[in-house]
């Protein structure tokens, strides 16, 4: 665990004030996320369990420098989402417990991090591709 942790410092030294999209429905992994994320100095938009809320809300905010997204929303897929985050040049993430071979061509350049998430190594993750 001290190897994701020195990991993540190093990847937030630079990340401090950015401001990073939270889609997850399952409560507990969206708290701990948040906390992970706020605990490395970015500003959390959201959380938010669906995709008309991550929608919604990405029509409000215009400011969000990436993403933390789960795939499976109650049962609908987070793509809609990611598209209009590529069609932006935002940074994202998936976290999820789908194999690759699920996920659609388009995001084969989208880091996945595998469900049960280790939230510090999302983190980490995240904010070397928001840098």
């Amino acid at each position: 665990m001290q190897a994701g942790h020195e990991y993540m410092q190093a990847a937030t030294q630079d990340a401090s004030r950015s401001r990073i999209l939270v889609v997850e429905d399952e409560y507990f992994l969206a708290d701990d996320m948040t906390r992970s994320l706020s605990g490395s100095g970015v500003d959390v938009v959201g959380p938010v369990a669906t995709v008309k809320a991550a929608l919604d809300l990405l029509a409000e905010e215009t400011a969000v420098d990436g993403a933390v997204l789960d795939i499976n929303l109650r049962g609908e897929m987070v793509y809609p989402v990611a598209d209009l985050l590529l069609e932006r040049g935002v940074p994202f993430v998936f976290s999820t417990g789908y194999d690759e071979h699920v996920v659609p061509r388009r995001y084969s350049e989208v880091r996945r991090c595998e469900k049960p998430v280790d939230p510090d190594r999302v983190t980490a993750a995240l904010l070397q591709a928001v840098k």
